[in-house]
């Protein structure tokens, strides 16, 4: 759907509203974009676009807030999350792209319904929640993209506030996404879509940040989990009219 600059203009919507609500909320990218970006470019190109833009925008973030990172935390975690990816990729490629749509739905809602309801899991607390949290997290990156739900769960556990949890969270992105991408490969995009998405994280990022001032906090993230919670329940819904 890339194509034509119909799909184009919406490849480019979909990039910038989710590097807005990134910015806006230091969390969000994945969640917000990655159903959208199945339903506009398939499960395969859709998920690794979505890891390439995600470990940019992580690694611009951690710029910012590298010095609160908590490596303690952070190395199993990451650890256990670049074991996992290439099971991750395993799975995606031997599923048909409606089972993959199907898969993506529902991890990206089931996500969203565990962490709008802050759920307290007493597997992802100390060395081994992080171990636990970052191989799940690994897994689903690299299948479908979302590989961060069980890093807020983690935190969640963890009694992180949101200062604390952002830059851990931007740390994992970088990692995270770097080696989803080393697996899966880079998108097969034309260099004028290439172009148009970089355009498209620059305005978000801006965009971003001009209303994390104006936007109170919790407003903000739960527009993000209403937004994925949409996004997740479409996907699924096409993943299963592909089955029928």
């Amino acid at each position: 759907m890339t194509d034509g600059w119909v799909g184009q203009l919406l490849l480019a919507g979909i990039v910038l509203l989710g590097s807005s609500v990134q910015w806006l909320t230091g969390m969000g990218f994945a969640l917000v974009a990655v159903p959208a970006l199945v339903l506009v470019l398939g499960p395969a190109e859709g998920v690794v676009l979505a890891n390439c833009a995600a470990g940019i925008i992580s690694a611009v973030g951690l710029a910012e807030g590298w010095r609160r990172v908590r490596l303690a935390a952070m190395v199993p975690l990451c650890a256990a999350a670049a074991c996992t990816v290439p099971a991750g990729t395993w799975v995606a490629r031997r599923l048909s792209e409606p089972t993959l749509m199907t898969a993506t739905g529902v991890l990206v809602t089931v996500a969203v319904v565990f962490v709008m309801r802050g759920a307290r899991v007493t597997a992802l607390r100390g060395g081994g929640g992080a171990v636990v949290a970052g191989g799940v997290g690994g897994l689903m990156n690299s299948a479908a993209g979302v590989g961060g739900p069980p890093v807020s769960l983690y935190g969640l556990n963890a009694g992180w506030t949101m200062r604390e949890f952002v830059p851990n969270a931007q740390f994992y992105g970088v990692l995270v996404n770097a080696v989803s991408v080393a697996s899966n490969g880079l998108p097969r995009l034309a260099a004028p879509v290439w172009g148009l998405t970089a355009g498209a994280m620059a305005v978000g990022a801006v965009a971003g940040r001009m209303l994390a001032g104006r936007v109170p906090e919790e407003r903000a993230r739960l527009l993000v989990l209403l937004l994925a919670l949409a996004g997740g329940l479409s996907t699924l819904g096409k993943g299963v009219v592909g089955l029928g």
